[in-house]
């Protein structure tokens, strides 16, 4: 049974920290390209972080380059987002993606809520 199950959520002040973590099970974790995505009230989900399966190429949107960084832990099978000096536009929920492309599998978390708030 394929799980993937995203922690580490809550609520932070502007300019404060979380650690993401989203831990799978149930395939071959290693062969997958691991993202995080966000979706905020009202808008459409968008791409925050990827990291591939093997080598370089991590990508992060605009808004957070500098602030977020996205890694991954295969011995444990579990991708992290930390994420740092947060703002109030980064609250949403947050959904962790494993995807094996061209053509593989595609699977999504339950997401985590990230609210930011004074």
């Amino acid at each position: 049974q394929v799980q993937l199950v995203e922690s580490g959520g809550g609520l932070v002040k502007p300019g404060g920290s979380l650690r993401l973590s989203c831990t799978a099970s149930g395939f071959t974790f290693s062969r997958y390209r691991m993202s995080w995505y966000r979706q905020a009230p009202g808008k459409e989900r968008e791409l925050v972080a990827l990291i591939p399966a093997t080598g370089p190429g991590t990508r992060y949107v605009d808004s957070v380059k500098g602030r977020f960084t996205i890694s991954r832990d295969n011995a444990k099978r579990t991708v992290y987002l930390e994420m740092n000096s947060l703002k109030a536009e980064d609250a949403a929920v947050y959904f962790c993606k494993a995807d094996e492309p061209p053509f593989g599998a595609t699977y999504w978390g339950q997401g985590t809520q990230v609210t930011v708030s004074s």
